[in-house]
């Protein structure tokens, strides 16, 4: 019988998202074009376990939902580094006792394309050209916060947290099409007027039904806790809530914050990652937990 991933919550990730390797990245930026210094410095640290980056706790906290039979989580490496350098970074998941074994090195090439044989659910990089080329092909995609805050180690050991904004995120932006071309009475009017009719689906619609679905399937050891963070109020609360009914996916939380800032809320809340497509709203939220930026909709159509 084949191996397949089929069934499984996969997650693409790439090297600088799991661990930190932005000393090394100032290397390669210094010289694009010429990878030698980058990849000699890779293998001069071979035998030095790279530190955890900005994903690190959700990669490894969504690995724990794996038990004897029941292999629910896949994680692959998905990056632009070389194979010589990827010696490195498997040294360093095995030395942090990260399940992964499966990997994707293509030496600078875009490493995207690859997502759609290894059917992945999340793709998380440094490189926002990769995440908005992952965007473009249908796959929940973000652009990691390098310098936002890690996650406690220690924190809620036995729980996944994941945030979400909602418009542009979960939900398409049409509604925030409307805000930014006629301001906001008129968007309250508009999602006041189709409080019954469902959003159009978002860019990570297809993640949050794959962590019900994890969720769902049930472990002794690990639980699952989702949250919606979102500037809207009320009554654009309705139909943000009615479309998560409409596609029969709940989430614990819910917060409708009105244009107050999300980085004090999330602090609270303590997610192992937090997804909005706001670079705003990323900034604030980077100074308190793990975040990442969704190159999607309108706010980032000159991007």
């Amino acid at each position: 019988m084949s191996v397949s991933l089929k069934g499984k919550l996969v997650v693409a990730i790439s090297s600088r998202a799991l661990f930190d390797f932005e000393e090394e990245n100032r290397l390669f930026d210094a010289a694009p074009s010429n990878d030698q210094a980058y990849m000699q410095l890779q293998l001069q640290r071979l035998d030095q376990v790279a530190q955890p980056g900005v994903a690190f706790s959700l990669v490894e906290k969504l690995l724990r939902f794996n038990e004897e039979g029941h292999q629910r989580v896949e994680v692959v490496m998905l990056s632009r580094n070389d194979p010589v350098s990827g010696l490195r970074v498997f040294r360093s998941v095995q030395s942090h006792g990260l399940n992964v074994a499966r990997g994707v090195f293509t030496r600078g090439r875009e490493p995207y394309r690859y997502l759609r044989p290894l059917q992945a659910n999340l793709f998380l990089s440094a490189n926002p050209d990769d995440v908005r080329a992952a965007l473009a092909l249908g796959f929940p995609a973000a652009t990691v916060a390098t310098h936002a805050v890690r996650a406690s180690a220690t924190h809620y050991p036995d729980e996944v947290r994941i945030a979400f904004d909602g418009d542009a995120v979960l939900f398409s932006d049409e509604a925030e099409q409307v805000y930014q071309t006629a301001g906001l009475p008129a968007f309250q009017q508009h999602e006041a007027d189709k409080s019954a009719l469902p959003l159009p689906d978002g860019p990570f619609k297809p993640l949050l039904a794959a962590l019900q679905r994890l969720q769902q399937a049930g472990n002794d050891r690990m639980r699952l806790r989702t949250a919606l963070v979102t500037a809207r109020s009320a009554p654009a609360h309705e139909r943000a809530i009615r479309t998560l009914m409409n596609w029969n996916i709940q989430v614990d939380e819910a917060m409708f914050l009105g244009g107050l800032d999300k980085g004090e809320f999330l602090r609270e809340f303590e997610p192992d990652f937090f997804f909005d497509d706001q670079t705003g709203h990323i900034e604030s939220a980077a100074r308190h937990v793990p975040a990442g930026h969704v190159v999607s909709g309108v706010r980032n159509s000159d991007l």
